[in-house]
């Protein structure tokens, strides 16, 4: 199944339950004080299996990029549908061309693709509530726990793209020493067949 089945939703008109957790179209203020809008459509996803069919690019499914643990919320982790941002599909573009770059299977952590702004690692101020963030844990067979590994994956990442922004390595706060974070900003999408008339 390709993503070409993918339909939009207006978060506006989801049962309040989901506006609830996903905030559709809410303003949200990140770490550095800037204001942005949460995403509000998104695509419905009605099962894993159909997470798992649907291929976004090539070499990445849609299960892949949203995939959570426990700390999501119980609706939101353990019935569907789920909802993704549609800004996802730009995030997959995004790691095929790094797939294609670094020569090797790129495996995105659990927790590592959208997190929803209800979950507990970063809510709504994390920019993986807009589906556009990655935390990549291994490439091929090499572990992303090292300088040297994050580095040079970094470094692939960034030539592809001035959007992209790669958390650099170390223990502080914006750093990484365990994993390769990269993201594309909190861009939105608009489906075609969505209107953004309130």
């Amino acid at each position: 199944m390709s993503a070409e089945v993918l339909r939009g939703s207006d978060g506006l008109n989801l049962p309040q339950e989901y506006r609830a957790l996903l905030r559709p179209g809410e303003t949200e203020t990140d770490l550095r004080g800037n204001v942005h809008r949460l995403p509000r459509f998104f695509y419905e996803i009605g099962s894993w299996q159909e997470a798992h069919e649907i291929r976004l690019a090539p070499h990445f499914t849609l299960a892949e990029l949203m995939l959570v643990d426990c700390r999501e919320a119980r609706l939101l982790l353990s019935q569907f549908p789920h909802y993704v941002p549609c800004a996802i599909v730009l995030l997959a573009k995004f790691l095929e061309d790094f797939r294609r770059e670094a020569d090797a299977p790129v495996f995105v952590s659990a927790n590592g693709g959208y997190r929803s702004p209800a979950h507990q690692i970063g809510g709504a101020k994390s920019i993986h509530a807009w589906g556009t963030a990655a935390d990549i844990f291994r490439i091929g067979d090499t572990f992303l726990d090292n300088a040297k590994s994050i580095e040079k994956y970094g470094a692939i990442a960034s030539s592809l793209s001035p959007a992209v922004f790669v958390r650099p390595f170390g223990a502080g706060v914006g750093e990484t020493d365990d994993h390769l974070h990269l993201d594309l900003g909190f861009a939105s999408l608009t489906p075609r067949e969505c209107s953004e008339a309130s």
